[in-house]
């Protein structure tokens, strides 16, 4: 009699999850992508930033310039406080660089699953912006202590342009580092060509580094 053989894990990555990929380099790549599979495997995961991400959204829909974010560190565990805590001044600064509270406007976002040569990536912004003069922004937000480096941020901002058609059409990807309160745009002159050759290659060692950590 043979031992049952378990369905083998497809691989597939979110935007978050791949770009932080993208940023390590030799054997903490392999390291980072085990821990993925194992997590995708046990189907475990939680967001912290949930409640922040919708205090955040709530000032930039009701137009409040802050009021939300300013209570949101209160009505968390406290676990969460500190991380909230941290948060919360560059966020506010964010939110009053987009100007009159009033002429900014939350705009809905899809979820894209993108292919990477044989690579599903979700594509997964937190929320859009729309302004008075018809501008609109998809914004992906970036919590971690350490500033994005060039190379998440590219492949963010890539990711995101290659599919804003069905993310949020006319917009431009930005990146918000949260806790700097700094927006980060596709840099002038970067080659989309060959950032998408530099992305093929690390979503193929990357399915290549799944398969091997099965």
């Amino acid at each position: 009699m043979t031992a049952p053989t378990s369905t083998p894990l497809t691989p597939y990555a979110t935007l978050l999850g791949f770009t932080r990929y993208v940023d390590r380099t030799g054997p903490t790549k392999a390291t980072f992508v085990g821990g993925l599979r194992k997590q995708r495997a046990s189907r475990s995961g939680f967001n912290p930033h949930g409640q922040f991400v919708k205090a955040l959204k709530a000032d930039v829909a009701f137009h409040t310039g802050g009021s939300h974010l300013a209570q949101v560190a209160d009505l968390v565990k406290p676990r969460w406080r500190p991380l909230y805590q941290a948060l919360v001044p560059g966020a506010t600064a964010w939110l009053h660089s987009l100007g009159d509270p009033a002429g900014v406007d939350l705009a809905q976002t899809r979820d894209v699953l993108a292919m990477l040569g044989d690579l599903p990536v979700k594509i997964n912004p937190q929320f859009g912006i729309r302004y008075a003069d018809g501008r609109a922004e998809a914004v992906r937000l970036h919590f971690d202590e350490t500033e994005p480096s060039e190379e998440a941020t590219l492949a963010t901002l890539h990711l995101m342009a290659r599919h804003m058609d069905a993310v949020l059409p006319h917009a431009e990807p930005v990146l918000v580092d949260v806790r700097r309160g700094v927006t980060h745009r596709m840099p002038e002159g970067a080659r989309p060509e060959q950032i998408e050759r530099w992305l093929a290659g690390e979503a193929a060692a990357f399915r290549a580094i799944w398969s091997t950590a099965a």
